[in-house]
C-alpha cells in the first residue's frame, strides 16, 4: 500500500517529481503518483484529497507552478503532512510558486521546499515516516552515510589532482 502521494497539475512537472520518486525508491518507500489539475478538474482532485487517509497516504508531495494551489488545496483537505514543490517558471522563475505554498494562512501549513526541489521533498517525507519506522531511519541514515562518502571522494579528488584536473 502506498505511504506517499506525489501529485502534480501537469506532466510538464515530471522531471522534478521523477525526482521525489527515484528518492523513494532508493529507500523502498511505495507511492502513488497522479497528474491532477486542481483547477482543470477540480471534483477529481477533491476526490483524490478526501480519500488519501483512507487509501494508506501518509504524506502527500505536491507540485505546482504558477499560481500553485494544489499544495495548499491539499493541506485543506488531508489532515497529515503536505509537503509543496514550487515549480521553476518561465515568467517568475518560480518566486511565484514559492510564494503561493509557503505563504499559506494560519492552521493549514504546507512544508515547502527549495524551487524544483523533487528529491529534498521526498527526503522530507521519509523522515516523516521515520518517525515510526525504524528500518526506514535505518535507510535513510546509509544514505546519509552514502552522500558523505560522495563528498569525501571528490574532495580526495581534488586534493590528487588540483582544480585545473578536475
Amino acid at each position: 500500500m502506498a505511504k506517499v502521494g506525489i501529485v502534480m497539475g501537469s506532466d510538464s512537472d515530471m522531471p522534478v517529481m521523477a525526482k521525489a520518486a527515484a528518492v523513494l525508491d532508493e529507500l523502498g518507500i511505495d507511492y502513488e503518483m497522479r497528474i491532477i489539475s486542481a483547477h482543470r478538474e477540480p471534483d477529481v482532485f477533491f476526490d483524490y484529497a478526501k480519500t488519501a487517509e483512507e487509501r494508506g497516504l501518509k504524506v502527500i508531495i505536491a507540485g505546482a507552478g504558477m499560481a500553485a494551489h494544489l499544495p495548499g488545496m491539499c493541506a485543506a483537505i488531508f489532515p497529515l503532512p503536505v509537503i509543496g514543490i514550487p515549480m521553476h517558471t518561465t515568467s517568475l522563475g518560480g518566486k511565484d510558486s514559492l510564494y503561493s505554498i509557503v505563504q499559506m494562512p494560519s492552521g493549514i501549513p504546507v512544508a515547502t521546499v527549495a524551487i524544483n526541489g523533487g528529491a529534498n521533498a521526498a527526503l522530507l517525507a521519509a523522515k516523516i515516516l521515520a518517525v515510526s519506522d525504524s528500518e526506514l531511519l535505518g535507510r535513510l541514515k546509509a544514505y546519509s552515510a552514502d552522500l558523505k562518502a560522495q563528498v569525501e571522494k571528490k574532495d580526495a579528488r581534488l586534493q590528487e589532482t588540483g582544480y585545473k584536473d578536475y
